[in-house]
């Protein structure tokens, strides 16, 4: 008995069943399609059967149907009957309603638990990818993630970075000698970039606390995987915001769960819906991340799976990588689409039972090309499958029924409100206070030096006067050298050599300043 995930059959008796493997799950998957061919539906049943094996779950519901994971179906469905008599066609004879264990997530924090990232977790390169800046433009925020570990100015929310561009432009004199040049124009457009990403969201997506990993990679008390959902809707109107942020989140992945070979099962399951947002225009350096964290990070026990309208919407490096594939039907009607449909028809294992190019293009709403890798992982005979019905309700739920789920959950507690740490926006901020503080005392001091000169001027004006009127000896023209190197000093004390006496006793807070 296979213990993998009933995926599908084709009936009638000549194809087997369809599973996904779960020893061979973690090496990544391709959902395909054309709209309104099945691949939610296909979503939402994977997802289903690795939950329910114990292997949690990360996915972007774009549409907001995959929300409804946290329902049972229900007989009293229009599709009742027809699930039943698909149910019957493929040999799912265990088939029945069930909810599962649903965690959702929203950038923006209103359909969700808040998830955010600090500025210095998501890095110089995906920042800049997301700000859409110029190489000079990267170069200078390239500098700031310097001057942040050096200076001790943590990076932790956009007020934090913008502080940091602003203390970058009034010093980049001296900052120029030893980064390089510091363009204010350059640094006033990377403040108008910010500016865009705030009012796109990403001021509610950086701040603290940030999300911990090991709050997505939860099992339940009664074995199933932890199915999180993150609202992306909304986010759809913000492609590159919601892009770069799962790809940041892979990278977190990576570089933080330990290497655990080739395990049993999956220790998480990563779903990327509209994949081709993540490399549209993207820059060669990302694409490289990208397949280099695609290829690695299986042996961390995760695997990734794109979910697309086309294969060639994927880097082929990347696709290469992608053993595990559903495809739903491509329509082609220009030029373009049929050499799509004969490149993605040319990546599937022959079935000398049909013509995979031609089954691709006519296979109906429901029913896909599948291939799931085999022992040794070896890629499977494509076969022409219905895929089984979900388990779970079809089709999102209510809105008090979703708050219902966020307000059971524990992780409430933990990041709906955001916390507001010092940080590099708050450090600057009071050591502009201490420097103006210390130009106040600067100025007090010199006035009374230039008092006490007057004062030493007058009293000797009168001390002279007196003598001269006293004596009956006539007053000489010329000056003692005592009283001469008197008057030069009190001179250069109330002038500019006085004042540069005073500003360097107090020159370290003019540095800061």
């Amino acid at each position: 008995m296979n213990s993998g995930i009933f995926v599908g059959g084709a009936g009638d008796g000549y194809a087997e069943k369809q599973h996904l493997d779960l020893g061979y799950a973690n090496r990544h998957g391709l959902i395909a399609g054309a709209t309104g061919t099945g691949k939610t539906v296909t979503l939402q049943i994977l997802a289903e059967g690795f939950s329910a094996a114990g292997v949690p779950v990360f996915m972007a519901d774009v549409k907001g149907d995959l929300s409804g994971l946290a329902q049972a179906g229900s007989d009293d469905h229009k599709l009742h009957g027809a699930f039943m008599e698909r149910c019957a066609r493929i040999g799912f004879d265990d088939f029945g309603y069930a909810s599962f264990p649903v965690c959702f997530w929203d950038l923006l924090g209103d359909q969700g638990h808040p998830v955010r990232a600090t500025v210095a977790e998501m890095g110089p390169l995906l920042l800049s990818r997301l700000l859409e800046l110029t190489e000079a433009q990267e170069g200078i925020l390239n500098i700031a993630f310097r001057l942040s570990d050096e200076e001790g100015l943590p990076l932790l929310d956009l007020e934090d970075l913008r502080a940091m561009l602003v203390w970058m432009g009034e010093n980049r004199k001296d900052l120029s000698l030893r980064y390089g040049n510091i363009s204010i124009a350059s640094v006033g457009a990377i403040q108008r970039r910010l500016l865009v990403l705030e009012n796109e969201g990403g001021e509610s997506f950086f701040g603290e606390p940030a999300l911990d990993l090991q709050d997505l990679i939860r099992v339940t008390e009664d074995g199933r995987g932890q199915v999180n959902i993150l609202a992306a809707d909304k986010l759809m109107g913000s492609p590159r915001l919601y892009a770069t942020f799962l790809l940041w989140l892979l990278s977190q992945l990576f570089e933080d769960l330990p290497e655990v070979g080739d395990p049993e099962k999956p220790k998480l399951i990563f779903f990327f819906d509209e994949a081709h947002l993540l490399f549209d225009d993207a820059p060669r350096a990302l694409i490289e991340k990208v397949e280099q964290v695609a290829r690695l990070i299986r042996s961390k026990g995760v695997g990734v799976y794109f979910i697309t309208q086309s294969p060639d919407d994927i880097p082929e490096d990347i696709l290469g990588q992608l053993g595990n594939r559903v495809q739903h039907a491509l329509r082609a009607f220009t030029a373009r689409d049929r050499k799509a449909l004969k490149l993605a028809s040319e990546t599937y294992r022959e079935n000398p039972t049909f013509d995979i190019e031609e089954a691709i293009r006519t296979v109906g709403v429901g029913e896909a090309v599948t291939s799931f890798l085999e022992k040794k992982g070896v890629p499977g005979v494509a076969q022409r499958t219905l895929i089984r019905p979900p388990s779970s309700q079809l089709g999102p739920i209510t809105k008090t029924e979703r708050r219902g789920v966020m307000t059971a959950s524990d992780l409430g507690e933990k990041y709906d409100q955001s916390v507001d740490r010092k940080s590099a926006h708050e450090i600057l901020r009071a050591r502009a206070a201490e420097a103006a503080k210390a130009a106040e005392e600067a100025e007090r001091a010199e006035e009374a030096l230039e008092a006490e000169a007057r004062e030493y001027r007058a009293a000797r004006r009168y001390s002279g006067s007196r003598v001269s009127r006293s004596t009956s000896k006539p007053v000489r023209k010329g000056k003692s050298f005592g009283r001469a190197m008197g008057d030069m000093v009190i001179k250069e004390l109330t002038g500019t050599t006085g004042r540069r006496i005073v500003r360097g006793v107090l020159g370290g807070l003019f540095k800061a300043r």
